[in-house]
């Protein structure tokens, strides 16, 4: 009797275990790999007439499920996995009994599930940095070996592709010295820095080879990351594709108050994505969508080894054209902190970043459980919808497409950008994620003092023309002769974009850092509500405005520019510029005299008092003379209507004095 008192408690020990059914293999503890076949098993404890079989698997240690297979026959206890592409130290199975009645179930304890390592990789470049009031960069020609038995022809800052990175506090004083070693011309923007537009380093600011080009600045910005590359009007994608870039941290006393990682090279990673096309000698092409080779930071088939902990990536699409879908294998979540130009409100939850040509993201990522795993950094551009440099098709239309672009396996597809293998952490790790990060505070639409409307359209109607260009602003190509806004020093200011092409198009302005109003009448997803330089203007009549104020600089006679971040289309002319002028009249000293030249800014005629006997010249910025007028004593207008909107120049000569005056001209 007491030994059949044991069966059953025994017995009802078992049940309380197992219940009905019982999960052999796994049990927890394992480690597989992505594409592994594996063996599921399981056996019956308890039998039921109508019953079959449900397998599931969970990434997250049990908080969901998805299905493998249902509906598995009764007689089946067995099952063959294809482990998925779900990197996770939390991976669980369940079996069901599925029956007419009660279900019952078993589930395995956690077990892991490990990236495939590629069979070759390199690990990441990871740029030097550069810091102080005298900071010097030379802009040189080299060698890299990125594939075995070639060498690619390369330039860069201070080494043979792209750049060391700047790093600057808000309120400082630095001095960017600038050599040109090439054999050709170059300029050099700070892109996203609000500086003077004599700083800027537009193409109005050539620096000829030779020569050493030197900028002073008080840096004005928020802590965030911006970069720098040429631009050369009709070269800035040779030269960016050839590997002139590098990025720029600024920080400031706000960010500094924050539990951020920000230990650069440790936890804190600049990642800068470029897609590049090669010809059969391994040497860069341009103008091509051929584009079918990811770099990161220079280097081919990248990885980098991260703490387990919590690290920051600071993400900047480098390419001449290509727009990314940027996430993590197994739809990992990560937290985007900033936007081009600062901190967001709060960090926002993500698995999924769109980041086109120039825009800029930093993004958190909690790897504390991912020790001893490798995760991989995907464009999922598989998801993009038609209409974007990355899509299956980057026309809306359906019919027209770019040369060559069809044929490139980027398109359209899922594709690898950078290992990240998970290692020990470091001593004093991040290990949270703040739940607020600054205020952020958009400039109010009622305090616009202007509206202003900028449309894209192709040179050329029809399917190709409308996704290969050249394309246009307001009906204009670039034109270095003509200043197409003249804005007042101190404008609050409504940008409205409209894009009439099947492509869309990342708009970029120079100056300032704006807040998106809306996209296509919808107010911007909570990441993009940030300070912004770049935005992606949907195709086929898709709008964005945006608001933004131009203050601290005025400059009449040097223009900031605007533009589509594509290179191509911008060496093409999609490209305008402006001056930014304060409201005050121009007055000189001309002998014993003092002569006025009033208005100016004006829209047609200018009036000048205080004159004697002279000459009286007018040049264009090119130094082209044209016109010429001798004037007696007192007062003289000129008409200059005809004249194109920009800067022109009054050159006033006498036998005792020669004196020159600007006038900017207006539209």
């Amino acid at each position: 009797m007491k030994n059949y008192l044991t069966l059953i408690l025994l017995f009802a020990l078992g049940l309380q275990a197992h219940g009905h059914v019982e999960l052999i293999r796994p049990q927890g503890g394992e480690v597989f790999t992505v594409g592994e076949e594996v063996q599921v098993e399981w056996k019956v404890i308890i039998p039921h007439d109508s019953q079959n079989w449900d397998l599931l698997f969970s990434p997250d240690g049990g908080q969901s499920w998805e299905a493998i297979q249902t509906d598995i026959s009764i007689d089946v206890l067995t099952y063959n996995w294809t482990v998925p592409d779900a990197v996770t130290s939390q991976g669980r199975i369940q079996i069901v009994q599925d029956n007419s009645g009660m279900d019952y179930a078993d589930i395995s304890e956690d077990f892991t599930i490990q990236d495939i390592l590629p069979p070759s990789q390199n690990a990441l470049f990871m740029p030097g940095t550069l810091a102080g009031s005298s900071i010097n960069l030379n802009l040189q020609s080299g060698q890299v070996a990125l594939y075995d038995g070639f060498l690619t022809n390369t330039i860069g800052y201070n080494q043979d592709m792209l750049g060391p990175t700047i790093l600057l506090d808000k309120g400082q004083d630095v001095t960017l010295n600038v050599a040109n070693e090439l054999t050709e011309t170059t300029t050099l923007h700070w892109h996203g820095l609000h500086v003077s537009a004599e700083n800027d380093g537009g193409p109005h600011t050539p620096i000829e080879a030779g020569q050493v080009w030197s900028p002073t600045f008080t840096v004005m910005d928020k802590a965030a990351t911006y970069w720098y590359h040429p631009h050369l009007h009709e070269h800035t994608e040779e030269q960016v594709t050839m590997g002139a870039a590098g990025f720029i941290i600024v920080r400031d006393n706000e960010e500094a108050q924050l539990e951020l990682p920000r230990i650069y090279g440790v936890d804190d990673f600049p990642i800068v994505i470029q897609s590049r096309a090669f010809d059969a000698e391994k040497q860069f092409l341009t103008n091509t969508a051929l584009d079918d080779v990811i770099l990161c930071n220079g280097t081919l088939d990248a990885y980098l080894d991260v703490p387990a902990q919590v690290v920051r990536l600071r993400l900047l699409n480098g390419s001449t054209e290509r727009v990314y879908n940027l996430g993590f294998q197994g739809n990992l979540s990560f937290f985007q902190i900033a936007t081009d130009g600062g901190l967001l409100n709060a960090p926002v939850s993500l698995t999924r970043l769109r980041l086109a040509p120039g825009e800029r993201a930093e993004i958190l990522l909690d790897l504390s459980a991912l020790q001893g795993l490798s995760i991989n950094l995907l464009s999922f551009s598989s998801d993009f919808p038609a209409g974007i440099y990355g899509a299956a098709n980057p026309s809306v239309m359906p019919v027209g497409s770019i040369p060559g672009y069809d044929g490139n396996p980027l398109s359209g597809s899922d594709f690898d950008i950078l290992q990240l293998n998970v290692v020990a952490p470091t001593a004093n790790p991040v290990t949270s994620i703040p739940s607020v990060l600054m205020a952020n505070t958009p400039y109010s639409e009622a305090d616009a003092q202007a509206i202003r409307n900028l449309t894209f359209t192709p040179t050329q109607m029809g399917p190709s023309g409308m996704v290969n260009g050249p394309f246009l602003i307001n009906g204009a190509g670039f034109d270095i002769e003509v200043f197409n806004y003249q804005i007042p020093l101190n404008n609050t200011e409504i940008w409205e974009l409209t894009n009439m092409t099947a492509i869309a198009h990342p708009f970029h302005i120079h100056d300032v850092q704006f807040y998106i109003l809306d996209i296509n009448g919808n107010p911007p997803p909570t990441n993009m509500q940030g300070r912004k330089d770049v935005v992606l203007v949907p195709p086929m009549g898709g709008t964005v405005r945006f608001i933004t104020k131009f203050e601290d600089f005025a400059d009449e006679d040097t223009p900031y520019m605007y533009h589509c971040h594509m290179l191509s289309h911008e060496d093409d002319g999609m490209m305008g510029q402006f001056v930014v002028f304060d409201n005050a009249t121009a007055v000189n000293e001309y002998g014993k005299k003092t002569i006025s030249l009033y208005p100016n800014p004006t829209f047609d005629v200018v009036s000048l008092s205080g004159l004697s006997l002279s000459i009286i010249e007018i040049y264009n910025t090119s130094g082209q003379l044209l016109e010429t007028r001798k004037v007696a004593d007192g007062e003289e207008q000129f008409n200059l209507a005809n004249y194109p909107a920009g800067v022109y120049y009054l050159n006033i000569s006498t036998n005792e004095h020669t004196n020159m005056y600007r006038i900017l001209k207006m539209d």
